[in-house]
């Protein structure tokens, strides 16, 4: 049987949207109202203007409502879409490969960093993650810190035998004094400050791929993959 050659059907933007609200309001079941409060609000404020500016007249109220219902719905997508963020972080706390997960897609475009662990201990499940970028090379450790040392270890060691005098960040993920919550892991990776330039982050970029490139088909540690918690986003 010949298989149909015809492109993939991407869902609608209103099923995403719909997809979206029902993936956030696991996390935050008082969504619904939410949403349904910030677009009162704005019909509210902009029957608010029409009364205020003159001369008022029906027509103008009506006009003014409706654009505040339209500005009511944008600011309830927004709200939805950062709810959806923190669901996202809240779900995937505590999973192995959530490390990994945020590496991959969060850092933007000044940063390069990888789904699969760069080492990991497949008895504890503990795991070390790399990232890339004008702040010099972050290893992101996921674990117990006591059993983390020789992972990490091992790859400072690999860093700096191929990309010697480019600085080394370790972060470990977790909720201690000193450990980053997942949730602000891309962010205090992006306030790092600059260190090196473009042409340094490839040039390390490519000593790193080819170093680690045996460890390419090393898998995520056993457990719920994070990626069936990435909050869609509508396109």
């Amino acid at each position: 049987m010949a298989r149909s050659t015809s492109p993939e059907k991407r869902p609608g933007f209103l099923s995403q949207i719909q997809t979206l609200f029902r993936f956030t309001r696991e996390v935050y079941p008082w969504l619904g109202w939410l949403i349904a409060g910030v677009i009162v609000l704005g019909i509210l404020i902009g029957v608010g203007v029409g009364f205020l500016i003159p001369p008022v007249a029906g027509w103008s109220v009506i006009l003014w409502g409706v654009t505040g219902l339209m500005f009511g719905v944008l600011g309830s997508l927004m709200t939805m879409t950062r709810l959806s963020t923190r669901a996202m972080y809240q779900k995937i706390d505590g999973m192995p490969g959530a490390s990994g997960h945020v590496l991959s897609t969060a850092l933007g475009r000044n940063w390069q960093g990888g789904e699969s662990p760069v080492g990991v201990n497949p008895r504890s499940q503990d795991a070390v993650f790399r990232a890339i970028g004008r702040g010099g090379v972050v290893i992101v450790a996921e674990g117990a810190r006591g059993r983390l040392t020789r992972l990490v270890a091992d790859e400072k060691s690999k860093i700096q035998r191929v990309a010697s005098g480019v600085p080394v960040t370790v972060l470990y993920v977790g909720h201690g004094d000193e450990d980053v919550a997942i949730s602000k892991l891309a962010t205090t990776i992006k306030r790092l400050p600059k260190a090196i330039d473009r042409g340094t982050q490839a040039a390390v970029i490519k000593r790193l791929d080819s170093v680690s490139r045996g460890l390419s088909s090393l898998p995520i540690p056993k457990g719920v993959d994070p990626l069936k918690a990435r909050a869609p986003r509508p396109r």
